[in-house]
This record gives C-alpha cells, structure tokens and sequence, in this order.
C-alpha cells in the first residue's frame, strides 16, 4: 500500500459533491480518481480548499490550509503552479494538467518545473501535442480520464424521438449550435427538440466570473422556445446518464481548450451518438463514422446531426458500435496508470 497525496487549489468541493450537485469535469476527475487509487488499497489523501475535514469513499479530504504531511510516496499536483513545491517530502511529484499546456509557458510555472521535475500527467495525444518539448519535466505520460460506473452499464435500445441534447459550458460553442439549429436543422426536421443542460453554477467561482458571457448564450436559447430548444438546470452525473439514454444524438461543436470532453465521453458510453467538429480531442472521443460523426465544417455538421435525427438504421448501427468500443477505459484503468508513477522500494 502507498501513501498517494492529491492537491488543488481551484474552486471549494469535496468527495460528497459529485454525489449532490453537478461538478465540473476536472474537478469530478479529481473526485474519482482519488477514490479509484483508496479502491486499489492505497492510503489517500487530498488537500484542496474544502471547508472542513471528510472521510469519503475510503479518502480523507483536509483543508489546504492544515497543510501537507511531512512525506508521501506519490505528490499528485492538481494544475496549479502553488502546488508544485508544496510536498518537498514526496517521493516522486506528478503534474496532472487538464487544459492546454500553453498556460504553463509563464515565468511562474517554469522555474518550479525546472526545480521540480514532475512526471506532467497529459490526457491524450492533442493535449501532450500542446506541450513545448522544452518545457522541462521529470517525464511524460498520457493518461485519459476514466469513465464513472453509472455510464458503463447502459443497455442497448430502439431509436427514440428526434431530440437532441447538448451539456457542456455553454461558452464551448453553444452559440454556434443555435445558429445551425435556427438556421439549418430545425427546419429540415421541424418535430425535433435540442435539450441543453448547462449553467454557470457547475464551475464555482470561474463559472461566477463567466456568468454574464453564459447567461447572453443562455439567454437566447430562452428565445428559441419556439424553436423547440429548452434550457434545463444543469444535472448530477446519475440524473444525467438517465437523460442522455432517452436522447437521439449529443451535438457539440467544442473547442480548442477540449483536452478531453467528459459530456461527449459520458454519452458515447451510453451509446448516444455524437456530432462534433474537428477541434480539439473531439476525434479522440469520437470515431469518425462509427460512433457518430466528426465533422470539418459546418455544412457536415448540419448534413450528420440531420441524418441521425431522421435515419433509424444509422442511428441503430451508431449506437450499438458506441457501446461496444466507448466504455472499456475505467477508473480503476486509469488509477492503474497513475500507479506506474509510484517510486520502487
């Protein structure tokens, strides 16, 4: 059993929040990562800015400012260049960054790289591809995010009504998908729906800091009622997998800063089918004809959302290959990777 040691210094929650409310998606990472490596028999610990002192799931959650223990086998940094040195007893340091490494080419990060050496934990081959070979580490490994159990065990069904969904940041192209669903794919299938389940809440003190920008996205799809688009509160993680398995496609541009997608990865391992444009780590999460579609330009984009609406073979043979090839990467997969950091006695 190793001592394993997780940290952040973003926005306040802890082991019970993903079990409350919605969270976003580093942070529910984070979450379920610590609680996958306490499963594997390690003794885990996190420091970030909860309130008070929990026990969750076999991990113990502390304040950052009860700061660190003395000594730890394994340092999980969780993106923050303050947390870089905050465990000089630590064994062995991992870096885990979750948005493009382009934030890192600052004067702060790079001399406690240098001092540091950190293994840098990317989350696939377009987010270590932002990475500067110069940028100095003690390593470099790619690590996907795991899948949570409530997505892995949906059953196949029949083609449902032509509603589609959309749950991400509203700021990661939800105003481009209303001007393609006004414009373009209502009219072509006048009787479906584009529910969206988003907000400024999940993202604590950022979303605060984005709400006025969120809330004109959110303000005109209110406006689009009409249009058959509804805005729902945003939903946590088991609320959620119950309403992408009554959906008939997830539409989402991206952007990009997606260095993984959670919101498409969740659906896909539902077996929802996906539309998404060529950005990002979208064509890592989708397979291009497979699983849904990954689109070059808006005139795709348009041509696929409207096929899956409309085609129940398509739609059948998408959804079936989905939950066939999207749901083998766990946790407890991705607990195992993080292991190899682990120092040899």
């Amino acid at each position: 059993m190793a001592h394993i040691v997780l940290s952040d210094a973003g926005i306040a929650f802890d082991g019970t929040t993903p079990r409350t409310r919605p969270l976003g998606g580093a942070e529910g990472a984070f979450v379920a990562l610590a609680e996958a490596l306490a499963a594997r028999g390690h003794r885990v610990e996190v420091r970030n800015a909860c309130t008070a002192p929990v026990e969750v799931a076999g991990v113990a959650w502390r304040p950052l400012a009860e700061g660190f223990p003395a000594a730890c086998d394994l340092h999980i940094a969780n993106r923050s260049d303050k947390l870089l040195r905050a465990l000089p007893g630590a064994r062995r340091t991992a870096f885990w960054v979750h948005n493009p490494c382009r934030y890192l080419l600052k004067a702060r990060y790079l001399w406690k790289l240098a001092v540091t050496r950190p293994v840098i934990v990317c989350l696939g081959a377009y987010h270590l591809s932002t990475l500067p070979a110069w940028v100095p580490d003690g390593g470099r490994l790619v690590i996907p995010h795991g899948l949570p159990d409530t997505f892995l065990h949906a059953a196949p069904r029949e083609p449902p009504a032509p509603r589609a969904v959309f749950t991400s940041n509203p700021l990661r192209g939800l105003d481009w998908l209303l001007d393609r669903w006004e414009r373009d794919i209502r009219p072509q299938v006048p009787e479906a729906g584009l529910d969206l389940y988003c907000g400024p809440g999940v993202y604590g003190s950022v979303g605060d800091r984005k709400a006025d920008a969120m809330r004109r996205v959110l303000d005109r799809a209110r406006a689009l009622a009409g249009a058959g688009v509804v805005l729902h509160d945003p939903l946590p993680r088991e609320a959620l997998a119950a309403v992408l398995q009554e959906a008939r496609v997830m539409l989402y541009p991206g952007d990009l800063n997606e260095t993984f997608c959670f919101a498409v990865a969740e659906a896909q391992a539902l077996g929802l089918p996906a539309v998404v444009l060529n950005q990002g780590a979208l064509p890592e999460r989708v397979r291009s004809g497979g699983t849904g579609f990954v689109a070059t330009d808006d005139t795709a984009f348009v041509s696929d959302a409207v096929r899956l609406l409309r085609d129940d073979a398509l739609w059948r043979k998408l959804h079936r290959t989905a939950l066939a090839e999207q749901r083998s990467w766990t946790w407890n997969d991705a607990a195992a990777a993080f292991e190899r950091l682990l120092p040899e006695d």
